[in-house]
C-alpha cells in the first residue's frame, strides 16, 4: 500500500514540476515568487480543510501539542525549503540543488533509525551511495553553472537540503506518533504555518522600488492552483506512505524516481537533449533504487 500512495506522490510531483516550468518566466524576483507560494500554501491550508468537511473529520482538527510540533517543524521546513531554493537559483547554484537535496535525505534516515529504531542495511547504504552517484552524474549531465559556487551559496544549499530531509522526516514523525492521525489535518496545519513563514519572509524582503508584478501573478494564477492541488496531494499521500514504509525505503526511492522522471520529462515535454549523460544516470539511478529496495 505504501509504493502505492509514494506513486500517487510522485506523478503529482511530477505535474507539480511540469506546471513549475511552463510558469518560471513569470516570477523572475523573489518577492513576486514569494507571493506565489504564499498564494498556494493558503489553497493548500483551504484543500486540506475541504477535505476535511467532505469526511465529516473536522473534529480532528482539535490539535494537540504533537501534531503541532509536527505540523510547525513541517511548515517552517517546507517554507524555508522554498525560500532557499529559489535564492540558489537566483545565484546560479541549480546543478548543486539535486546533490544537496539527496544529501538532505540522509537527515529522515538517521533521524528515523535513532528515534524508531528502523534498520537501514548494509546494502541500502551502498544503494543510497550509487545514487548519489547518479545526482552527481545528472547534474554534470545539466550543468547550468558556469561560475564558481560562493561559500553564501554553499551555505544555502546546505540550509535549502537540510529543510528538505527535515519536511521529510516530520512526515514520518506524524505517521509513527500519531498513527491513528488524520493525515488531511498534518497537511492543514503544515500549509498553515507554512503561509505565516512565507508571509514574514515576504514582508522581509519587501522592497519599495522592486514592486510586485500583480499582473503576472494574474496571468498564471490558474496554474498556481493547479501546483496547490499538486503540492497537496504530493505531501499527503507521502504522508500516508510514510505509515507504511520505512525511511530508508521511502525517501531514497522519492528523490530517485523524482529526478527519473525529472529527466524524463525535460526530454519528452521540454525538448531537452537526452545526451549518454543523462541515460547513464538515469540507469545508475535505476540501479541504486534496486539496491536500497530488493537486496
Amino acid at each position: 500500500m505504501g509504493y502505492i500512495f509514494l506513486s500517487f506522490a510522485l506523478f503529482a510531483g511530477a505535474l507539480k514540476g511540469f506546471c513549475g516550468k511552463k510558469t518560471s518566466g513569470y516570477t523572475n524576483s523573489l518577492q513576486d515568487a514569494i507571493l506565489a507560494n504564499i498564494i498556494r500554501t493558503i489553497v493548500c491550508a483551504v484543500i486540506g480543510l475541504v477535505l476535511l468537511v467532505a469526511t465529516g473529520d473536522l473534529a480532528a482538527l482539535r490539535p494537540n501539542g504533537m501534531l503541532l510540533f509536527a505540523a510547525a517543524l513541517s511548515g517552517v521546513a517546507t517554507a524555508t525549503f522554498v525560500v532557499t531554493w529559489l535564492i540558489c537559483v537566483k545565484k546560479s547554484a541549480y546543478m548543486m540543488l539535486d546533490i544537496f537535496l539527496m544529501l538532505g535525505v540522509l537527515i529522515p534516515l538517521i533521524a528515523s533509525s535513532v528515534f524508531f529504531h528502523e534498520p537501514i542495511k548494509l546494502t541500502q547504504w551502498l544503494g543510497i551511495a550509487v545514487l548519489l552517484g547518479a545526482v552527481v552524474i545528472m547534474c554534470s549531465y545539466n550543468n547550468a553553472v558556469k561560475t564558481k559556487i560562493t561559500p553564501a551559496a554553499m551555505i544555502l544549499l546546505l540550509v535549502c537540503g537540510v529543510a528538505n530531509g527535515l519536511a521529510d522526516f516530520s512526515q514520518k514523525l506524524f505517521a509513527k506518533t500519531m498513527p491513528e492521525g488524520s493525515a488531511a489535518v498534518f497537511n492543514f496545519y503544515t500549509y498553515i504555518f507554512a503561509a505565516v513563514v512565507l508571509t514574514v519572509a515576504f514582508f522581509l524582503t519587501h522592497k519599495a522600488d522592486q514592486p510586485v508584478r500583480k499582473a503576472d501573478i494574474q496571468k498564471i494564477f490558474g496554474f498556481i492552483v493547479i501546483m496547490a492541488v499538486c503540492l497537496f496531494a504530493n505531501s499527503f499521500f507521502k504522508t500516508l506512505a510514510a505509515g507504511y514504509l520505512s525511511a530508508v525505503l521511502l525517501y531514497p526511492l522519492n528523490q530517485g524516481c523524482s529526478l527519473i522522471l525529472s529527466a524524463l520529462m525535460a526530454t519528452a515535454l521540454f525538448k531537452e537533449k537526452l545526451t549518454a549523460k543523462a541515460v547513464i544516470g538515469i540507469a545508475t539511478a535505476f540501479l541504486a533504487l534496486l539496491m536500497i529496495n530488493l537486496l
